[in-house]
């Protein structure tokens, strides 16, 4: 089971990559807990999130708020139900032209090819403020 839970996660990476948003909510489960692990008062995109609809929400922050350059998931290691993924990304904060280079750390849940938990890793203290734009 863990290889089929590597290779959904990566199809929903796949998904995200090709701007497939559809795909990859329905590889979520109806009542999906989603948290980029932060507050969310210092950037949109951080905080707990309940929900499929929430998790859309989660994705069209980051459409308005993030212009990657490069975003790569590197190393996957799965254990039981869950997978985790070692992963880094470049990118330019939308509304402030702030550059961001960060390693992160994605823990999923799964249960029945559905993700059920997803947690994200990263550091915050880069983008926190960052999506105030400036005047």
């Amino acid at each position: 089971m863990t290889d089929a839970n590597i290779s959904h996660v990566q199809s929903l990476y796949a998904a995200f990559g090709r701007g497939d948003i559809a795909t990859l909510l329905a590889g979520c489960a109806p009542d999906i807990d989603w948290e980029t692990v932060g507050r969310p008062s210092d950037f949109p995109t951080f905080g707990p999130r309940r929900g499929v609809k929430a998790v859309e929400e989660f994705f069209r922050f980051v459409a308005e708020h993030e212009e990657f350059s490069d975003f790569s998931p590197r190393e996957f290691y799965a254990a039981q139900d869950k997978v985790f993924v070692l992963g880094a990304y470049s990118l330019t904060v939308k509304p402030s032209g702030a550059k961001v280079a960060a390693e992160w750390v994605h823990v999923f849940t799964l249960k029945d090819r559905k993700v059920t938990r997803f947690r994200e890793h990263t550091d915050t203290a880069q983008l926190a403020g960052t999506a105030v734009k400036k005047t």
